[in-house]
């Protein structure tokens, strides 16, 4: 057993274990370390009549209708499993009175807030009493460093998003009909947000072939005849690694420097058009190193096309981008390791 594993011998997740959310990752990563682990499913504490779970969002401000119930889960979990750590991911559906109790069992309790909690749409009014329970709190963005210490959080540490070697790596197409099924211009690959939905129409007016791949995007009647519908698994890797390009940006509501699929998509081996941050240049480097920048629309269209018209320079971009990624330390047991360690320093 390695020292991280001694360090933490049994750990308990707090997260949905869903394949592409955080807490499977972490869950992955735990055994890749050697370290024991349980996940709860957070999915849990919104059980419920639809009706219900609609008022309790709109009404009591964002409130999971079964919050009470899986608090007291997680706290019989930790009676029970006797973890030597609590690890939560983003809003956590665990009350405060719960996260006291866990802490008075002398039981440390951490939270990877993946979430910014001030995005109106992410914000609960629960969790603002609960997130000063934590001992400490690990932020993917920086915009929100101060502000948490300012609500009273203990320790906050900046710790990025990150990649699973288990799903994020290249996987070329093996047929040339997987080729054409995802062949494009450009790719989006999430949800049609409001900030996605006019960068995806600027680039169907500009003639640009696209794929789109997440939810709603078939709710935009101009939009529908380019939804992919949902990738995962090896349609996932062939949707990243057969684009010409794929747009990267995170969520200006969310105050983001960079997103999750920052380290996921060039680790499958995609072609990135990224958001001109200071964070993406602290990971990718100078322009035409590793990724391309965009700061405006035009831009965004300029270089789509620039990549379109030479894809030689879109496959070096792509092989330095995924090196950078792939042997830089930024894979999610490297980010649990880093959990373990600052938490084993409290």
């Amino acid at each position: 057993m390695g020292p991280l594993a001694k360090a933490s011998r049994r750990l308990l997740l707090v997260g949905n274990p869903s394949p592409e959310h955080i807490g499977a990752h972490l869950l992955a990563a735990a055994e890749d370390l050697g370290i024991e682990a349980r996940i709860l499913d957070v999915r849990e504490a919104w059980c419920g009549p639809r009706w219900l779970r609609r008022l309790s969002w709109n009404l009591a401000s964002k409130r999971p209708t079964a919050l009470t119930r899986f608090s007291r889960k997680v706290l019989e979990t930790c009676r029970e499993y006797g973890p030597d750590m609590v690890l939560c991911t983003g809003i956590a559906p665990v009350a405060a009175w719960a996260l006291q109790a866990i802490g008075k069992k002398g039981i440390p309790r951490a939270n990877y807030l993946t979430d910014d909690p001030w995005n109106p749409k992410n914000g609960a009014g629960f969790f603002w009493k609960a997130l000063k329970e934590f001992d400490i709190v690990f932020s993917p963005r920086r915009s929100n460093l101060q502000d948490l210490q300012a609500a009273g959080c203990r320790r906050v540490i900046y710790l990025p998003f990150a990649y699973n070697p288990r799903i994020h790596f290249y996987e070329p197409p093996a047929t040339e009909e997987e080729r054409r099924r995802f062949a494009c211009d450009l790719a989006i690959l999430g949800g049609a947000d409001e900030d996605r939905i006019p960068l995806a129409l600027a680039a169907v007016r500009a003639g640009l072939k696209i794929k789109l791949y997440g939810g709603y995007w078939d709710r935009v009647k101009e939009l529908r005849p380019f939804w992919g519908g949902f990738v995962f698994d090896r349609d996932l890797r062939l949707a990243a690694s057969v684009a010409t390009a794929h747009l990267c940006m995170g969520r200006r509501a969310n105050r983001d420097g960079h997103a999750m699929r920052s380290f996921e998509l060039p680790a499958m081996g995609a072609c990135l058009i990224v958001e001109g941050t200071e964070e993406h240049r602290q990971l990718f480097g100078p322009e035409e190193h590793a990724v391309l920048y965009y700061g405006s629309i035009k831009e965004i269209l300029d270089k789509a096309r620039y990549l379109r018209d030479h894809p030689a320079i879109g496959r070096r971009l792509a092989a330095r981008a995924r090196t950078a990624i792939t042997n830089g330390k930024h894979s999610y047991a490297e980010r649990l390791s880093a959990i373990v360690h600052s938490v084993s320093q409290l």
